[in-house]
C-alpha cells in the first residue's frame, strides 16, 4: 500500500476562525492528528471526533528544546512511514518560527517520504495587523531564545525588530539585558500578547519594563522600534558608497587607499588624544571619524574588486574566534600569560598554514608604528615565549647600564646607538610597570606644553621676553606651573 506520508499543518495564530479552508478541510476528514503542543487556543475549535495526540510530554522528559524538537522530528518521520501516514499540526505556519516543520520537511524529502504542506496564518500577520504597521521595507525577525544566548543585538538599530518567543519573565529579562547594550533603557517598545485571539493585549512601555509585564505568556511578542536614522553600520556603508558614486562628492570619488593613508593616521591619533584627555564625547566623535575612514577604505576595496566589507568583517571575526579557543571552545587556560602564549602558538600555526613558516615572531609588527609603540610590542611578543627578565630589578639595572654606556660613548655614532638602547630599556621598564610608553610620553608632552604655555603667558603678563629672562626666573615660573596642575 502506498504511504500517505506526512501532512504539515499550520493552525494559525490562535482564533479557530483564522484557519484556512484547506486546513479546515484536512481536519474535517482526519481521524487523528499529532500536535506539537496543545497549548494553543485553536485546539478548542478542532472538529469533533478527531483523535488528538500531543508531544507536550516530551517537554518534561528532556532538558533542552533542541532535544525535544529532535525527538518530535524522529517520531513524526516514523509515523509518516506508516501506510496511513500522519498529520502533524503546529501553531501558526509550519515554516515560520517553527523548528520542527523545516527539519521534518528536509529529512522526509531525503528519505523519500511524501510531504504535503498546508499553510496557515503565522503570528506575523496578526501582530502586524494589531500594530497597524507594514513590515516593509525592513523589519528584523528575531528569536528571543537565540537572542539571549548572545551579548549584543545581531540586527541594525536603524530598523524595527520583532522578537518572538518571549514566553516568560526570565526570557524577557534576558532579552532586555541584551538589548540595553545598544538601546536606551527608556526606549519605547510594544508587547503584543495573544495576537489573533479575542484576548489580545498590546502594552506600550519602556524597554526596561518588559520583564515586569503581568501578561507575558507563550504568544508574547516584542516590537522594537528603531533608534533612528544614521545609527547602523550598514547605513554608514551606504553613505560612503553614495559619496563615491558618480553623483557623489568630487573629493571622495578620487580617493585611493594610498591617498587615505594620512587621514587614517591622523584620525587614529585624534582618537588617542581624546582617550588621553578622558573626554567621552570627544572619544565618540573621533571614533566616528576613524570609522568613516575605515568604511571609505572598505568601499574603495569593494569598487576595485579586491575585497568586500563582508570579507573584512568575516576575516577578523573568524580570526578572533579561532584565537580564543578558551572562550569559544573547551580549551582550559589559566591566567593572562597562558592566553598570550597560546595566542602566539596559534599565530605561528597560521603562518605555517599560509606558507609563511620562515616568518619570525616579530614580523607582523607594523614598521609604521610609532617607535615607542613598536618597541613595546616587540618586547611584549618576545616575553610571551619566555624571552624576558625574571624580575623588574634586572630591568632597572639594564636602564642604569645603558645610561652609563651613553655617558661613555666615544663618538656621535656610538652615542646615538646607546641612546636608542637606553630608550628601548626605558620602554621595557614601562612595560614591566604596566604603563603604555607611547601614552606616557604623549602625556608628558602635553604637560610640558601646558606648563611652557604658562611660562609664556606669565612672561607676557610681566612685559618680559623669554629670551631676556634668566634660567632661574624661568625655573621659578615652571615650578609655579607645576604647582597649579
Amino acid at each position: 500500500m502506498k504511504t500517505q506520508g506526512i501532512t504539515l499543518l499550520g493552525l494559525g495564530p490562535g482564533d479557530p476562525k483564522l484557519l484556512t479552508r484547506e486546513v479546515w478541510s484536512v481536519l474535517q476528514n482526519a481521524s487523528e492528528i499529532y500536535l506539537r503542543t496543545c497549548q494553543h487556543p485553536t485546539i478548542s475549535g478542532l472538529p469533533e471526533g478527531v483523535q488528538v495526540h500531543s508531544f507536550d510530554h516530551l517537554y518534561e522528559n528532556f532538558e533542552s528544546f533542541e532535544e525535544v524538537y529532535g525527538e518530535i522530528v524522529t517520531q513524526v518521520l516514523n509515523l509518516g512511514s506508516r501506510p496511513e501516514g500522519v498529520i502533524y499540526a503546529v501553531p501558526g505556519h509550519p515554516f515560520v518560527a517553527e523548528s520542527t516543520g523545516p527539519e521534518i520537511y528536509r529529512q522526509a524529502k531525503r528519505a523519500g517520504i511524501p510531504v504535503r504542506v498546508c499553510d496557515g496564518l503565522s503570528f506575523l500577520e496578526s501582530v502586524f495587523s494589531a500594530l497597524g504597521i507594514d513590515p516593509y521595507p525592513h523589519t528584523a525577525l528575531v528569536d528571543a531564545l537565540t537572542l539571549v544566548t548572545g551579548h549584543h543585538p545581531p540586527f541594525p538599530p536603524s530598523t524595527p525588530a520583532l522578537i518572538a518567543q518571549i514566553y516568560d519573565a526570565y526570557i524577557a529579562a534576558e532579552v532586555k539585558l541584551n538589548l540595553m547594550n545598544l538601546y536606551p533603557d527608556e526606549h519605547p517598545v510594544k508587547l503584543v500578547h495573544a495576537s489573533g485571539t479575542d484576548e489580545m493585549v498590546i502594552e506600550e512601555i519602556y524597554l526596561y519594563e518588559i520583564d515586569r509585564s503581568p501578561h507575558i505568556g507563550l504568544t508574547t511578542v516584542l516590537y522594537l522600534p528603531p533608534i533612528g536614522e544614521c545609527t547602523s553600520f550598514e547605513g554608514l556603508q551606504e553613505i560612503a558608497a553614495h559619496l563615491r558614486a558618480p553623483e557623489g562628492c568630487p573629493w571622495d570619488r578620487v580617493q585611493t587607499h594610498q591617498s587615505m593613508r594620512p587621514h587614517l593616521m591622523e584620525e587614529a591619533y585624534e582618537v588617542l588624544a581624546a582617550i588621553d584627555a578622558g573626554e567621552p564625547a570627544k572619544i565618540q566623535e573621533e571614533l566616528g571619524d576613524l570609522m568613516m575612514v575605515i568604511t571609505m577604505l572598505m568601499q574603495i576595496g569593494e569598487e576595485e574588486g579586491d575585497f568586500t566589507s563582508a570579507d573584512v568583517i568575516g576575516s577578523i571575526s573568524t580570526k578572533l574566534i579561532r584565537r580564543h579557543p578558551h572562550v569559544f571552545e573547551d580549551l582550559q587556560l589559566e591566567g593572562e600569560q597562558a592566553v598570550l602564549q597560546n595566542w602566539e602558538k596559534l599565530k605561528a600555526e597560521e603562518r605555517v598554514a599560509n606558507g609563511e613558516a620562515e616568518s619570525g615572531l616579530l614580523t607582523g609588527v607594523s614598521i609604521a608604528l610609532p617607535a615607542l609603540t613598536q618597541a613595546q610590542e616587540y618586547q611584549s611578543r618576545a616575553a610571551r615565549v619566555g624571552f624576558d627578565w625574571k624580575g623588574i630589578e634586572g630591568v632597572i639595572e639594564k636602564v642604569v647600564e645603558e645610561l652609563g654606556e651613553v655617558r661613555n660613548a666615544p663618538d656621535d655614532v656610538s652615542r646615538s646607538q646607546e641612546l636608542g638602547d637606553l630608550l628601548f630599556s626605558l620602554v621595557n621598564l614601562s612595560r614591566w610597570y604596566g604603563v603604555d610608553a607611547e601614552s606616557a610620553l604623549r602625556a608628558a608632552n602635553a604637560r610640558f606644553q601646558k606648563r611652557f604655555s604658562y611660562i609664556e603667558a606669565s612672561a607676557r603678563a610681566r612685559g618680559r621676553e623669554l629670551t631676556t629672562m634668566s634660567v632661574e626666573e624661568l625655573d621659578a615660573i615652571w615650578d609655579e606651573a607645576k604647582g597649579k596642575q
